[in-house]
């Protein structure tokens, strides 16, 4: 099992396809902050409460210039279902082959009614415009997570809390 990369270590690369099917690099993001935040399983309740709450708070993240980034192990053609069905203005990325989820350390054992599986951890990066990792957040809350993101960037790149 790989470990999680740490605050101001250089983000892990990749390129990965999204939900139209299209590769994405995370390095076509340099110069931009970018949130990558790691979910289980499209379309399930907590993973689609975090969706929703990135894509209500969308306007301000764009506003400040922040990249949303949603990566799952689900298919393109299983994130495109979910994009349209809640109308997600950001990019899902499918990590089919779970390389990069190892690259992250989000691969891993989870527990859920006494059974053990592998499985994503739900796990948000946030990447300075350098390619550096800034913030990691572990076990998030998913319908409060996008503000939390929100206010930590804003503190981050202004001194100041979100209004």
């Amino acid at each position: 099992m790989s470990t999680i990369p740490s605050i101001h270590q250089s983000a892990p690369g990749f390129v990965l396809p999204d939900q139209s099917g299209q590769p994405r690099a995370l390095a076509d993001f340099l110069g931009q902050w970018v949130v990558l935040y790691f979910y289980p399983k499209d379309d399930t309740p907590g993973c689609t409460k975090e969706a929703c709450s990135f894509r209500d708070g969308f306007a301000r993240f764009k506003r400040a210039g922040i990249i949303v980034l949603g990566v799952s192990a689900d298919s393109v053609k299983k994130h495109a279902k979910f994009v349209e069905k809640y109308e997600l203005p950001f990019l899902l990325l499918a990590d089919e082959s779970k390389v990069v989820v190892e690259q992250y350390g989000v691969w891993a054992k989870k527990k859920f009614m006494g059974r053990e599986y592998m499985g994503i951890l739900r796990t948000t990066f946030l990447i300075d415009p350098e390619g550096k990792i800034a913030m990691i957040y572990e076990n998030v809350k998913p319908e409060e997570h996008a503000e939390e993101v929100l206010a930590e960037v804003m503190r981050l790149t202004t001194g100041k809390e979100e209004k």
